[in-house]
């Protein structure tokens, strides 16, 4: 019963998304390429109103006792779907998106989805108290923001997205957690159906309807799953998103820019020019990397209680910094190294002419 389950959700996708990119320019979805873009050609956008009707649509079909259970949780992904959807149809404002998902955290958290402590720290509990919804906000609009910045090669954020789904889905199934596993479950078969269109070279790109749905979707899995791990170790399961989105970030202020200004210093930028513009080796070494890191994280919480306690948290997060300021020293002395060649060789073509 579950193979037809998850095999009538993949061809829902499919179907879904194969009749976006049909009626794509009708509809106002196509991806112009820039300075900016990884792609040279007009492409067709906004696929992840097909993964995403899909992921509804299965929702409502196989577990409708729990949509019904836990409608508050659906509804939020629902509304940020929806901004989502529109951004891809009229761009819209930074404002809007905060907005909603602003909202849409206020419904999770109304539902009990949320922040409640940062940990256990040499022995200290650190309760939020008051700033549980803050906080839990700051972090549902971070990563969802984290997701898209990563949204810049084909299959990349799909990828990724999929391996730490699947994280999240062996915490719920460990823990008889059913919202979490149709949540990730659903998601996760509706993005295979994706990649087939969006491995490169991509035949249409997920657009805001997607990265939106995706981060959102994921980051509030991440929340459910604080029942049962370290907040700690979430550092760890959702690694290249947040090491990318601090890496980028550091490195336009410290040139007094807008940290959240467009460019092409991402990680994968970096990582993309260093295997010689192969889009598929730089995607499987970031979703490799991605895959290393939620194992350990999954390792981590699992292992021991005790691990992901008291000195444990404290270790564990320094070790996490530690990382995160050596990938910032790698990736900004390969961009600087890239820079240089790229002169020498500008000066090399001068100097022929």
């Amino acid at each position: 019963m579950i193979i037809f389950k998850l095999t009538l959700i993949f061809f829902l996708s499919f179907l879904f998304i194969k009749l976006i990119i049909k009626y794509a320019p009708k509809l106002g979805l196509s991806d112009i390429p820039n300075e900016r873009s990884s792609h040279t050609k007009i492409t067709p956008t906004g696929s992840g109103i097909g993964f995403g009707f899909a992921f509804f649509v299965s929702v409502i079909l196989f577990e409708f006792s729990l949509f019904l259970e836990h409608w508050l949780v659906f509804l939020a992904i629902f509304l940020v779907f929806v901004i989502g959807i529109l951004d891809d149809h009229k761009d819209t404002s930074p404002k809007q998106k905060i907005l909603v998902i602003f909202l849409a955290s206020l419904i999770l958290y109304f539902d009990g989805v949320h922040i409640e402590s940062l940990g256990s720290f040499f022995g200290f509990e650190i309760p939020l108290g008051y700033i549980a919804f803050p906080l839990s906000l700051i972090f549902l609009v971070g990563f969802t923001n984290a997701l898209n910045l990563v949204d810049g090669l084909d299959g990349l954020s799909a990828s990724i997205s999929i391996v730490i789904l699947s994280t999240f889905l062996y915490i719920g199934y460990l823990n008889q957690n059913d919202l979490m596993i149709a949540i990730c479950l659903f998601t996760i078969v509706s993005l295979c159906a994706f990649l087939v269109f969006n491995w490169n070279p991509a035949s249409i790109f997920m657009g805001d309807s997607g990265s939106l749905f995706l981060g959102f979707v994921i980051a509030a899995v991440a929340l459910m799953s604080l029942q049962y791990i370290d907040p700690v170790i979430l550092l760890y399961l959702l690694s290249i998103p947040t090491i990318d989105t601090f890496v980028v970030m550091t490195r336009r202020i410290k040139k007094n820019k807008s940290p959240f200004s467009a460019d092409k210093t991402h990680i994968h930028h970096i990582l993309l020019n260093f295997f010689a513009k192969k889009v598929k080796r730089t995607v499987l070494f970031l979703v490799l990397t991605q895959a290393i890191f939620s194992l350990g994280g999954l390792m981590l919480a699992l292992s021991s209680k005790e691990i992901g306690e008291g000195i444990g948290s404290t270790v564990l997060l320094l070790l996490f910094i530690g990382i995160v300021i050596l990938s910032y020293m790698i990736f900004t002395g390969m961009k600087r190294r890239q820079k240089l060649i790229e002169k020498l060789a500008h000066r090399r073509k001068r100097a022929l002419k």
